[in-house]
């Protein structure tokens, strides 16, 4: 999966009283078998001290993150494990969606304008946001956290390391909801936020230490997952009813998740501000501080991101080494690619160097070596290969019957002591392709400015989006190509 980087949401059906997981409503007919009891889920939900839990809205936006961390939240449907046991599906908690025209009785209060209600709708999504935030942070250390301390499941060391500072971001946001909940009046309307959001919003800094930690909190949490009691526990809480279908990944992205969202919660609660209103002025120095504050964790996590797959680039001899890795502060997108042959390759593009390598396992850790000499950026030629242009083996014919495996190639070229060296890559699909190439020409471009203006280079790094987020500097359509000299 291509990762790029960048700044970032009981049965209901019928009224009956069902014992855990069984509804005695879907049974067709009387049956004299007997049903084994699904002891495993509701055993595990004994050792876990009850939490309130809630779903949680997810949102397209990422920061500095990957697109196979978004996609690894995901509920994996692998086969079973030879030491785990199928657990039959049991009902899965939901979190209802809640308006502020729907709790709170407009009829209480003055009648209010339709652009005033939204303007209460959007302070309240704020307000609800958070509580459901502390909610699922919550859940994450009681039903996670402190039972595989507890089962000795996991050490304590590797807990921490997973789970980072999470500890420290329950109380900021209790802080927060609380001061909304204080400045809320009777009838559920809100007057002012801005000077609250002001205040409040320069302890976000402890998002920092929280988001450069994750690639490596990642890294960690998909080995220990090898372990079959790790697998198994956390297999366990995914079929149990609390974990509304999420992965743990998915409690632990919450944060991140959270932190992009501010700058959209405030934009929308700054629309439906009027101009005359007292608390606009407080909302438009809210918007810039979070927006500060966003782009130096952007950074801060990007460079920690760096660093720790620089650390990982094993070296089969010095003469591999360059000055141009070393001195790379900004990963611009990694991945798999696979080459003509069909070897899988990971490929790292850094601000100054193209590396290309080999996902190897050395101490029980994933590390890279290198399989080519790095390609500078500088001296990078690229070319967008039609489908069935190159045929497996590395022949060049306009077109190959088998054209399912010669879709989605490009190819890079770059000489080296005068003689021109290329490399056929194969994305996962086209809109992967896409992305590798949009990345190259903006390093490309990055590269180019900074003899002229350092401060563009900075600019163009942030384009390095995730699919789903809006990045104008990231055009899809609006794709110059390098054609390759040969």
């Amino acid at each position: 999966n291509l990762q790029i980087l960048r700044p970032f949401y009981s049965h209901t059906s019928c009224r009956c009283v069902c014992s855990p997981g069984v509804c005695v409503c879907d049974l067709q007919e009387p049956s004299s078998k007997r049903v084994k009891p699904l002891s495993r889920v509701t055993s595990l939900a004994s050792l876990i001290p009850p939490v309130k839990a809630a779903p949680l809205k997810r949102i397209g936006q990422t920061l500095q993150r990957s697109i196979s961390f978004r996609s690894d939240c995901r509920p994996e449907n692998t086969a079973p494990r030879p030491w785990g046991r199928q657990i039959a599906p049991s009902i899965t908690k939901r979190r209802d969606s809640k308006l502020w025209s729907e709790t709170f009785d407009l009829g209480l209060g003055h009648m209010l304008s339709s652009e005033e209600i939204k303007r209460q709708e959007a302070i309240f999504e704020l307000s609800q946001g958070e509580q459901d935030l502390i909610e699922d942070l919550t859940l994450a250390k009681k039903a996670y956290r402190d039972p595989m301390l507890k089962l000795s499941i996991m050490s304590e060391h590797e807990l921490n390391q997973i789970f980072g500072t999470l500890d420290s971001l329950i109380p900021l946001h209790e802080d927060l909801l609380s001061r909304l909940r204080e400045a809320r009046k009777q009838d559920g309307s809100t007057d002012h936020v801005g000077h609250i959001l002001v205040d409040w919003l320069p302890c976000l800094e402890t998002y920092n230490g929280y988001c450069s930690n994750q690639v490596a909190a990642k890294a960690l949490l998909d080995h220990k997952k090898q372990d079959h009691r790790v697998h198994d526990f956390l297999q366990r809480c995914l079929e149990s009813p609390f974990s509304r279908k999420l992965d743990l990944w998915s409690f632990l992205d919450i944060p991140r998740s959270r932190l992009v969202k501010y700058p959209l919660l405030l934009r929308e609660i700054l629309k439906y501000t009027p101009n005359e209103h007292p608390d606009r002025q407080h909302l438009h120095q809210a918007m810039n501080m979070i927006q500060s504050i966003v782009a130096d964790i952007n950074t801060q996590t990007g460079e920690s991101e760096c660093r720790y797959y620089k650390e990982r680039l094993l070296y089969l001899e010095s003469g591999q080494r360059d000055l141009l890795i070393d001195s790379s502060r900004i990963l611009s997108c990694h991945g798999e690619l696979k080459n003509n042959r069909g070897v899988k390759l990971h490929v790292f593009l850094f601000q100054d160097v193209l590396v290309v390598t080999r996902a190897i396992t050395q101490n029980e850790q994933l590390c890279y070596q290198l399989h080519q000499q790095p390609i500078p950026v500088r001296d990078l030629e690229w070319e967008d290969l039609q489908d069935g242009e190159i045929r497996l083996g590395g022949s060049i014919r306009g077109a190959f019957s088998n054209s399912e495996r010669t879709k989605n190639f490009f190819r890079v070229a770059f000489r080296s002591g005068g003689q021109l060296q290329m490399h056929c890559f194969q994305a996962r699909d086209a809109f992967n392709k896409q992305q590798w190439l949009n990345c190259i020409r903006q390093a490309k471009e990055a590269l180019g400015s900074t003899e002229s203006d350092p401060q563009t280079a900075a600019r163009c790094s942030d384009c390095s989006a995730d699919a789903s987020a809006e990045c104008p500097q990231m055009d899809l359509t609006d794709l110059t190509l390098t054609p390759v000299k040969t």
